[in-house]
């Protein structure tokens, strides 16, 4: 996809992406940050299911609903790139 594409020349995004992730350590982040709203599991509550995410969405595109803030009421939020190649990995196992 072209836009996947002009999203993954971003330096932080490309940091990401070379960087391999640690599923252990993205649970860890993802319980901290993430599951008051998506559920321990990631299978929802307030915030929607996680459950399969990474089969609906690209790694640049979960980058992206990360760090953007644009979807209310998920707050923006920018880990460092190891930290989001940590949560990334934990997501895809999810």
């Amino acid at each position: 996809m072209a836009a996947d594409w002009v999203r993954g020349a971003d330096p932080y995004v490309k940091n990401v992406l070379s960087t391999t992730g640690d599923p252990m350590q993205g649970h860890a982040i993802f319980q901290m940050n993430c599951a008051g709203c998506h559920g321990w599991k990631g299978e929802g509550k307030v915030g929607p299911s996680l459950c399969s995410v990474s089969k609906r969405k690209s790694r640049i595109r979960l980058i992206e609903q990360v760090i953007s803030g644009k979807t209310p009421p998920m707050p923006q939020f920018k880990p460092s790139p190891q930290e989001m190649a940590d949560l990334l990995s934990y997501l895809e196992g999810l």
